[in-house]
C-alpha cells in the first residue's frame, strides 16, 4: 500500500530524489511514479489509447504515463515501452530504475487484466529500426527533448503509424497562449516546423492540443 502523501512530503529532497531509494520504494509499491504529465494530458492519452491495438511510448522513466495508458487500453492490446535506462535530460538526479518501473507498470497491467507489455531497453532509434513492421495506432514521443532527438523520433516512428493513427508530442507548446500552452524549445520547434508552417507534412494534421501535448493524426 502506498505511503500517505503527507508522510511522503516529510522526506527531505535528497531522499525523495535518490534514484536508488526511489527505485526501492517504487518497486515495493510504497510510492507512486513521479507524475510527468497534467491531468488534461492524461485524459488525451486515455482517449487515444482506448481504441488502439498497439501503442508505443518513447521514454518511460518511472511509468506514470505508462500506467495511464495501461488503464485505458483494451486487455488484448499491446503496449511497447521504449527506454534505454541511461542518464537522460531529466532534472539532475532524476533517473529511472528499470526493474522498479517494470514492477510498477506490471502491477497496473495485472490489476487491469492487460494490455500485453513489451519492453525495449534501447534507444528509440534502435527500437524503430528493429520494428517487425506491425502498424502502430498511437506513438507517444516523450524522450530526449532536444529538437534533433524529437525530430528523429518522428522520422523513425511516423512511417509505422496506421491511417487514422496518432502521434502525441509532449512538452511541445512552449509560448502558445491558448489551451494552457507550455513546453520546451526542442519539441515545440519540431511541431512548429512539421505542422504549423507554410508546408506542413502531407497526410498529417494537428487534431488536438492540451497543456504541453500536441496530437497529430495520419489522414492518408
Amino acid at each position: 500500500m502506498p505511503l500517505p502523501p503527507a508522510l511522503r512530503r516529510l522526506a527531505p529532497a535528497p531522499l525523495r530524489d535518490s534514484p536508488r531509494l526511489r527505485g526501492i520504494a517504487l518497486g515495493a509499491g510504497l510510492i507512486p511514479p513521479r507524475p510527468m504529465h497534467t491531468e488534461g494530458e492524461a485524459e488525451l492519452l486515455r482517449r487515444l489509447a482506448a481504441t488502439a491495438a498497439r501503442v508505443v511510448e518513447i521514454a518511460v522513466y518511472e511509468g506514470s504515463s505508462s500506467v495511464v495508458l495501461v488503464d485505458a487500453m483494451a486487455r488484448g492490446a499491446t503496449l511497447h515501452l521504449v527506454d534505454p535506462y541511461i542518464e537522460t535530460a531529466l532534472r539532475a538526479g532524476w533517473r529511472g530504475v528499470e526493474q522498479a518501473t517494470r514492477r510498477t507498470v506490471g502491477r497496473a497491467a495485472a490489476r487491469h487484466g492487460g494490455p500485453h507489455l513489451r519492453w525495449h531497453v534501447c534507444t528509440s532509434e534502435e527500437a524503430a529500426h528493429s520494428w517487425p513492421g506491425d502498424r502502430v495506432d498511437l506513438v507517444f514521443i516523450d524522450g530526449d527533448h532536444t529538437a534533433e532527438a524529437a525530430r528523429l523520433d518522428w522520422e523513425v516512428w511516423s512511417p509505422h503509424v496506421s491511417t487514422g493513427g496518432h502521434v502525441v508530442f509532449h512538452d511541445a507548446r512552449m509560448g502558445k497562449t491558448h489551451l494552457g500552452g507550455r513546453g520546451l524549445p526542442g519539441p515545440t520547434a519540431v511541431v512548429d516546423q512539421l505542422f504549423r508552417g507554410d508546408a506542413p507534412v502531407p497526410g498529417w494534421r494537428i487534431v488536438e492540443e492540451v497543456d504541453s501535448a500536441v496530437a497529430v493524426r495520419r489522414e492518408a
